[in-house]
């Protein structure tokens, strides 16, 4: 123990009456009043008080720190683990992205084909058709035209003039002649058509 001095003591009694300030800390264990002096002592046992509440507030604060930190460790590791979750999360969005993109594109190719596929359909029973047309027109014109041209033959031959087998090949000829271009011509128009279309 430290025994004070007459003067110490008064400078330090004086510091704490003027500016509220007081030893604190270890070194108070180490001071001692002089024997008979109250006024010394009182100082010290106030100087251990106020000594006493600044630890606990040291001590309250430390913990409160402490508390904040270990908080803010676990706010770290939950922001950690829901930065990975995150990172999961986008990575299965792009796959996802990436296999609809793919879906889509094999869709639409798959529909192209299929318009493609029914196009050429179409377009072949359009042939199809207009063959069979022209193959029944054909069979009819030839048919019409071989038997009055042989009805007009039998008429030449028997020697019997009949003015109006005559006329009505003439006109015969006439008309299938005329409706042979207009089949023609439907049909090309047809293919013509077609062929645009193509295009």
């Amino acid at each position: 123990m430290i025994e004070i001095t007459e003067h110490t003591r008064n400078v330090l009694l004086e510091v704490a009456k003027k500016k509220k300030i007081y030893v604190e800390g270890n070194f108070l264990k180490i001071l001692k009043a002089p024997p008979g002096d109250v006024e010394f002592s009182n100082y010290l046992k106030v100087c251990k008080e106020k000594d006493s509440n600044a630890r606990k507030k040291r001590l309250d604060v430390t913990k409160q720190v402490q508390a904040q930190n270990k908080e803010l460790e676990q706010a770290a590791e939950q922001n950690e683990t829901l930065m990975f979750d995150l990172k999961i999360a986008l990575d299965q969005a792009e796959k996802a992205k990436e296999e609809a993109e793919k879906s889509k594109a094999e869709a639409e190719k798959l529909r192209d084909d299929a318009v493609e596929d029914l196009e050429t359909l179409q377009k072949k029973s359009q042939f199809e058709l207009v063959g069979r047309i022209v193959k029944i027109a054909l069979i009819v014109i030839l048919g019409v035209g071989v038997i009055t041209t042989l009805l007009f033959a039998y008429t030449l031959i028997s020697g019997q003039e009949n003015p109006i087998l005559e006329s009505t090949w003439s006109n015969l000829f006439g008309i299938l002649l005329t409706n042979s271009f207009s089949i023609v011509g439907t049909i090309m128009g047809v293919k013509y058509a077609t062929g645009d279309k193509e295009s």
